[in-house]
C-alpha cells in the first residue's frame, strides 16, 4: 500500500477538478456584429455597463501585457481608470516594472474577461503618458488608502520583510491623512491609444462571435472584420 502525500493528493484533486469544470454554465446573450457601431468605444461602454448590471464582480479589472528589455512578455491585473476618445486609461508608478517597460517600448495590450456574459475584449496599441496634472487629479479622486499605497512607492522592488512593508505603509497612511494633497512624484497616468480592439462573444455551442476593429491608418476611421473562432 502506497502512501499518498499531501502534495500528491492536492495535485490529483487539481487534475480531477480541472476536467469537471464547466464554462459558461448559464444563458449567454446574443451578439449581432452587423448592428455594431462604427467604432469600438461605444460597444465597449455598452458591454461594460451590461456586465456590471448583470453582477459581474470587478468588471473594471483588466490584464495589461507589456514586453521587457529582453523581449519577454509580462502581464499583470490592474484597474481601468477610464475609456474615452483618447484611449483606455490606467495608472502606475513610472519606476515600476511596467512603467520601465512602457518607457522603453511604449506598446501594450489589454484584456477584459466578463464570464457572466461569456465576453472578452482585447485592446492593442501604443501607450502615451499623461501630464503631471492628470496624474495628480487621478490620484486624488481616489481613497486615502490608494493615496497611501502610492506614497509608499517602490513598486516591484525586492522587499526585505513584511515588517518593512508594515512600517512604510503606516508612515504613508499618516502622511496621506495629514496631507491629503500630497503627491507621489512617480505616479503616472497612461493612455493606451488603440490600433486594434476585438470583441468576443462566447456561444455555448462554440460558434463564438469575434469582431475586430482595426484603425484605418492614422485616421479616426475603423475597419471591421469578423474572425473565425
Amino acid at each position: 500500500m502506497t502512501h499518498e502525500s499531501g502534495g500528491d493528493a492536492t495535485a490529483r484533486q487539481f487534475r480531477e477538478l480541472l476536467r469537471t469544470l464547466r464554462v459558461w454554465d448559464t444563458d449567454l446573450p446574443s451578439f449581432e456584429p452587423d448592428a455594431a457601431p462604427a467604432g469600438p468605444l461605444p460597444l465597449f461602454h455598452r458591454w461594460f455597463v451590461e456586465a456590471a448590471a448583470a453582477g459581474q464582480p470587478e468588471p473594471h479589472t483588466m490584464t495589461l501585457a507589456t514586453v521587457d528589455g529582453d523581449s519577454r512578455p509580462d502581464l499583470r491585473t490592474l484597474i481601468l481608470h477610464g475609456a474615452d476618445a483618447r484611449g483606455w486609461h490606467f495608472a502606475s508608478h513610472a519606476t515600476s516594472a511596467k512603467g520601465r517597460q512602457l518607457a522603453a517600448r511604449p506598446e501594450a495590450a489589454l484584456g477584459f474577461y466578463w464570464p457572466v456574459h461569456g465576453r472578452q475584449v482585447r485592446v492593442r496599441g501604443r501607450v502615451v503618458a499623461g501630464t503631471p496634472e492628470e496624474a495628480y487629479a487621478d490620484l486624488h479622486v481616489r481613497s486615502t488608502g490608494a493615496l497611501a499605497a502610492a506614497l509608499v512607492g517602490r513598486q516591484s522592488e525586492v522587499l526585505g520583510s513584511q515588517d518593512e512593508l508594515r512600517r512604510a505603509s503606516a508612515a504613508a497612511w499618516e502622511r496621506a491623512e495629514a496631507r491629503p494633497e500630497a503627491m507621489a512624484e512617480t505616479w503616472t497616468v497612461y493612455v493606451l491609444v488603440p490600433s486594434e480592439v476585438e470583441f468576443f462573444q462566447g456561444d455555448a455551442r462554440r460558434r463564438h462571435v469575434r469582431l475586430r476593429y482595426r484603425r484605418d491608418g492614422d485616421t479616426d476611421a475603423w475597419a471591421r472584420e469578423l474572425l473565425w473562432p
